[in-house]
C-alpha cells in the first residue's frame, strides 16, 4: 500500500485547500473491505481513472442510501457516517478543501442542498484546457508526491483566480479557527458582530451549522487522538475531560450518535478510515 497526505505549496491554492492525499490499495489487503469515513464539514474531490468505480453507502434512521459510478467525483460535505467498498485494488488522489471553500468557486454551484450527495466531475470542465488526465496525475503520486503536488498547484491556481469573496465568506473564514476553542455563543461578540448575522452567514457559506461543524471537529480530533493509541492504554475517563464533556456518559451519547457506536465499540472494530489507512481519507 502506498498512501501520503501533503499540503498545497502554493498560497493561492491553500486559501481554498487544505490538503492533497493519495491512497493505493494493493491486493494484499485483504483485511480492508468496507472501511466507514466519518462526518466531514469539508469536500473532497477524488480523482479517479474513468473506469475505476466508486461506491458509498450512507445509514440513517429509515434506510440506506448507496451512490455509486465510475471515475472522478466530488464528494460534498456529509453529515453522517459513510461506508465504503474497498474490495478491490485501486489507486486515486483526493483533493480536500478548506471548509466552506466551495461557496468560492462559482463553477462548482455550491448550495445546502448538495450535501451528503456525489457528483460526477470532469476535471477538464473545471480547470479548463488541459492536457492532463487523471492517470497521469495518478502515475505522478504514485512515484513522486512533491511532484503530483506540484502538478496540482499549477493545475488548481487558475481555477483559484476569479473565485467569489463577500463579507459572507470572510466573516466564516474569520470564525472557523474559533472554534475549537471557543463556545458557540461568545463567537459573535469574538468577532463583533451579532450571533445572528454570523450563524446565517456561516450557514450560507458552508451548508451546516456552527454546532454541527464544531461537532464535526471534535469528532475528527477524538479518532485521531485513539488512532495514536493501543486499546489498553484508552481512558475514557480521561478522554472526556480533555474534551469538554461533562462525563463519560455525555462522551457515550455523542459517539453513538455521531458514528453510531460506543466508545468500547468503536476500540474493538476500528473500522474508520483513519484506522486502516493511517488518516488517509479516500472513497
Amino acid at each position: 500500500m502506498i498512501r501520503w497526505l501533503k499540503p498545497p505549496c502554493s498560497s493561492k491554492v491553500a486559501k481554498y485547500i487544505e490538503c492533497y492525499w493519495y491512497l493505493e490499495r494493493d491486493a494484499n489487503n485483504d483485511n480492508i473491505e468496507r472501511p466507514k469515513l466519518n462526518p466531514d464539514p469539508a469536500a473532497h474531490l477524488i480523482l479517479l481513472p474513468a473506469e475505476q468505480s466508486y461506491h458509498y453507502e450512507r445509514q440513517n434512521e429509515l434506510n440506506n442510501k448507496v451512490s455509486q459510478g465510475k471515475g472522478s467525483h466530488l464528494l460534498y460535505p456529509y453529515c453522517k457516517t459513510i461506508e465504503l467498498e474497498h474490495t478491490k485494488t485501486f489507486a486515486c488522489i483526493g483533493i480536500k478543501f478548506k471548509v466552506g471553500a466551495l461557496y468560492s468557486l462559482q463553477q462548482l454551484n455550491f448550495t445546502p442542498a448538495l450535501l451528503d450527495t456525489i457528483q460526477p466531475i470532469n476535471i477538464k470542465n473545471i480547470l479548463g484546457a488541459t492536457d492532463i488526465n487523471e492517470s497521469q496525475l495518478l502515475a505522478q503520486a504514485s512515484s513522486s508526491a512533491d511532484q503530483c503536488c506540484a502538478m496540482l498547484d499549477e493545475l488548481l491556481t487558475p481555477w483559484f483566480a476569479h473565485c467569489l469573496e463577500d463579507k459572507y465568506s470572510e466573516l466564516t473564514r474569520r470564525a472557523l479557527p474559533l472554534l475549537a476553542d471557543t463556545a458557540i455563543n461568545k463567537l459573535g461578540e469574538a468577532l463583533f458582530c451579532s450571533q445572528r448575522t454570523l450563524e446565517r452567514s456561516f450557514l450560507k457559506v458552508t451548508g451546516i451549522t456552527l454546532k454541527q461543524c464544531q461537532s464535526m471537529n471534535r469528532l475528527e480530533a477524538i479518532l485521531e487522538y485513539l488512532y495514536q493509541r493501543k486499546q489498553s492504554d484508552i481512558d475514557w475517563v480521561d478522554i472526556a475531560y480533555q474534551f469538554g464533556f461533562s462525563d463519560q456518559p455525555h462522551l457515550i451519547r455523542y459517539l453513538k450518535k455521531q458514528i453510531g457506536l460506543t466508545p468500547q465499540d468503536y476500540a474493538k472494530q476500528r473500522g474508520f478510515t483513519i484506522d486502516l489507512y493511517g488518516g488517509v481519507v479516500e472513497t
